[in-house]
């Protein structure tokens, strides 16, 4: 603790506040991720959105976590005009993001299961409050950055046919020799302590799916191993501190073992030993970071045009041979379907990158399910640029 009061008295021009806000919507509403309408019936544990601000003299940065499936431009353009104007943090300075938890209510629009209108209205401003919360809390802060491995949890979802082929998924049963993918066994971690050493808020990253407790464990609300996460890192430092979790490419990345275990597979028990196990790597990180001077933060949002997925022959026949089966699944049906109804051939789409600079520490925000190959290559040239 006189370590970190130290550092903070010698570079005194950084200051933090944090929050959360309860965002958990009514028993009722449909739940995300996967291709059937799954209504919930009760709540396993509050749904929050997790805001941490960072300021160095008139600058300053936010970094909301929602423990949704996504939030779409409609709802982050809604919330950071509310921040503007409630603040004075400039949009592309405030950065939010989704756990991807799939046991929480559909925030997008048009798609398999339907939203609740009234609730989804309403999150830009829950998000809002989150930040206001976090503006009213502000201290003297210093952070202390941490990085560790985990290689035991996480596992891609490409695997190697007998035939030479790969698979995304298993395929049937003694088809697959091994996987043919990579994890980033990263775990990223940034303590931020007021001028007594005393923890208020911890940020953790790392590619892993949020899709543990899964449509067969029941139709409930819940944050899944990131709550877990939170909650249990609350035990240790006190009800205050917030922890803000913030997924990596995680696209192809799942909590599914390759190999035979005793341990817990999937459900409540595999959310709760994910989050043990990740709080436990966390707080071992962050009680051997030092802590590390904030000069400046800053931020930046581009659009950028990138292609949509071409229909071609490979996936057509693929299609056909799905079309050909009498008992399609609820995902089979919906790639038939969106398939023969895609309108974006030959179209590109404008997508939105953020990046947030806290002195030599970057936060990047990327939009959609993004691949572990690509975290790869933006830490390579973050790194060595």
């Amino acid at each position: 603790m006189s370590q970190s009061h130290a550092s903070a008295s010698v570079h005194p021009p950084l200051t933090a506040g944090a929050a959360q806000v309860r965002i958990t919507p009514p028993i009722g509403v449909s739940l995300a991720g996967y291709f059937q309408d799954r209504v919930s019936g009760s709540v396993r544990d509050d749904l929050h959105a997790r805001a941490l601000i960072l300021r160095s003299g008139e600058d300053s940065i936010a970094i909301v976590s929602c423990d949704l499936i996504s939030v779409e431009l409609k709802i982050t353009n809604a919330a950071k005009a509310f921040i503007l104007a409630e603040t004075n943090i400039r949009p592309e300075h405030v950065l939010i993001c989704a756990t991807h938890t799939h046991t929480g209510p559909e925030t997008r629009e048009g798609r398999v299961v339907p939203v609740n209108p009234k609730w989804l209205s309403n999150l830009p401003r829950l998000i809002a409050d989150a930040v206001q919360a976090a503006c009213a809390s502000m201290f003297a802060a210093c952070v202390h950055p941490g990085q560790g491995m985990e290689e035991g949890l996480s596992f891609n979802r490409l695997f190697r046919m007998k035939d030479g082929s790969e698979l995304f998924g298993r395929g049937k049963e003694g088809e697959s020799i091994a996987p043919a993918g990579d994890i980033d066994p990263e775990v990223l971690v940034l303590k931020v302590a007021d001028d007594t050493g005393r923890l208020r808020a911890m940020v953790v990253n790392h590619a892993l799916h949020v899709d543990v407790i899964g449509g067969s464990s029941g139709n409930f609300i819940s944050a899944d191993w990131p709550g877990e996460l939170a909650k249990n890192i609350a035990t240790v430092y006190g009800d205050d501190v917030v922890t803000l979790f913030l997924n990596g490419c995680c696209g192809d990345i799942n909590h599914c073992t390759y190999f035979p275990t005793e341990l817990p597979l999937r459900g409540p028990d595999k959310a709760a030993q994910l989050g043990r196990a990740f709080a436990g790597g966390a707080i071992n990180i962050a009680e051997k970071a030092e802590p590390t001077p904030i000069e400046e933060v800053s931020g930046m949002l581009r659009v950028v045009d990138i292609p949509y997925y071409k229909r071609e022959e490979k996936m057509q026949h693929y299609v056909e041979e799905l079309r050909a089966k009498e008992n399609l699944s609820a995902f089979e049906q919906y790639v038939v379907d969106k398939f023969d109804a895609w309108p974006f051939d030959d179209q590109t789409a404008e997508v939105s990158v953020q990046a947030l600079r806290v002195g030599d520490i970057a936060f990047v925000g990327l939009p959609g399910e993004i691949f572990v190959d690509h975290g790869f290559e933006i830490k390579h040239y973050c790194i060595f640029s």
